[in-house]
């Protein structure tokens, strides 16, 4: 599916939107209720990646195709390592076969899990013969994607002895692992994180427990960058969230400040709104706490004309896509002065951006939408656009709500 997209044809906007239940917290949440379930959830994301994940927990013994589903890919590895007697092959689309697994399979390996690989060495698809996992000590890389950290502490309770985990190096993405403890302390299993050892107890029962999702902070960002781009006065509500947020993505009220975009706390609803104010030459930002923002918050500096340079993004080679050189091939089709390494985007301020350009997606639902807002400035097109029901299926119609005009193309 191709779309045209042009922005609004009127200005300041001012509308209200309720975003899905965020998609890495559902997937923890779903994990959970697997193991124990007594556990009810309300706000569940309505994205592809939730509804994988589900199915994928409802399997004794079979195939699991998690498709795209990277967190559903590591998440449901621990699962079935750890449920004796129930045997999976675990597979995906041809990105995901790319996408290394090694660095959690020797992990769980090193408890006791028998995991075998189907195809290539360090990646799936792999097949799991569930086994009861004694071994209480492990140690994982402290610089890989926090989702092998998260995999490997959500099981941990259900562990006959927990899980003491060490952490070999400098961690990033702190924000990701607290959440997955959060979430464990909102159940009532018990943790610590100190320096780099993370405890998770064994819990052989929980209490009966209503948990609310909260709504997805990383599909928060796109709005944010719509507000970004268009003129003072805009404002746009979003529901449901927290300030005590357990998502790391959250840190876009700070970011999208020195944007213009000043953030508003109501009840369970943030009311994001576009304020006048001097914009920086240039925006700095270490992002290793959230890489996912990468991909709007450079967009966004295009369209407003300004530059930025952004670190900490070495997991983003790894993703849906090698978002780093996507974001290099994309933004450049667009009139761009760009350049990337392995862990970082750096671009240079240009004054005008080219019209009618088609956006390639690149099986990444994060390319479609942090592209989109960017119509505010310039009609374009985006390919393969049906990419957003991954994390963010409402998508096209939210940004219909807003003003956006959207058609086939």
């Amino acid at each position: 599916m191709k779309l045209h997209l042009t922005g609004p044809s009127e200005q300041p906007l001012k509308t209200a939107i309720q975003v899905t239940g965020s998609k890495s917290e559902s997937n923890r949440l779903l994990l959970l209720q697997a193991l124990y379930p007594n556990i009810g959830i309300n706000n569940l994301s309505n994205s592809d990646d939730a509804q994988v994940m589900q199915q994928g927990l409802e399997i004794n013994n079979g195939v699991v195709d998690i498709h795209h589903a990277g967190t559903a890919m590591r998440f449901l590895t621990a699962y079935f390592a750890s449920q004796e007697g129930k045997e999976a092959t675990l597979t995906g689309s041809q990105r995901m076969t790319e996408r290394p697994i090694k660095v959690l399979v020797d992990a769980l390996r090193s408890m006791g899990a028998h995991i075998a690989y189907e195809s290539n060495e360090g990646y799936p698809p792999i097949h799991i013969v569930g086994k009861r996992l004694e071994k209480q000590k492990v140690q994982l890389p402290a610089n890989i994607s926090s989702q092998y950290i998260s995999a490997l502490l959500l099981i941990a309770p259900s562990l006959p002895n927990g899980i003491e985990l060490e952490l070999i190096g400098k961690v990033t993405s702190v924000p990701y692992i607290n959440m997955t403890l959060g979430l464990l302390n909102e159940i009532g299993v018990k943790s610590s994180f100190e320096g780099n050892r993370i405890q998770v107890s064994p819990a052989e029962k929980v209490a009966d427990t209503e948990l609310i999702v909260e709504s997805d902070w990383s599909s928060a960002s796109y709005f944010y960058s719509t507000v970004a781009l268009c003129e003072v006065g805009t404002e746009i509500s979003l529901s449901s969230y927290k300030k005590n947020s357990l998502q790391g993505d959250s840190v876009l009220a700070e970011v999208y400040e020195q944007l213009g975009v000043q953030t508003v706390f109501t009840g369970n609803s943030i009311q994001l709104r576009k304020i006048k104010m001097q914009l920086p030459k240039t925006l700095e930002l270490e992002l290793s706490n959230a890489p996912d923002l990468a991909q709007t918050i450079a967009v966004s500096c295009f369209g407003l004309g300004i530059g930025c340079h952004l670190t900490g993004l070495h997991t983003l080679k790894i993703k849906e896509t090698d978002r780093l050189e996507a974001l290099y091939t994309e933004l450049s089709k667009l009139g761009a002065n760009i350049s990337v390494t392995d862990k970082a985007l750096t671009l240079v301020p240009v004054s005008s951006i080219r019209p009618n350009v088609a956006i390639d997606t690149y099986n990444d639902h994060r390319m479609a939408m942090a592209f989109a807002p960017l119509a505010l400035k310039t009609s374009l097109y985006v390919n393969d656009a049906e990419v957003v029901s991954k994390s963010y299926p409402d998508f096209w119609e939210d940004l219909k709500k807003v003003g956006f005009s959207i058609h086939s193309a």
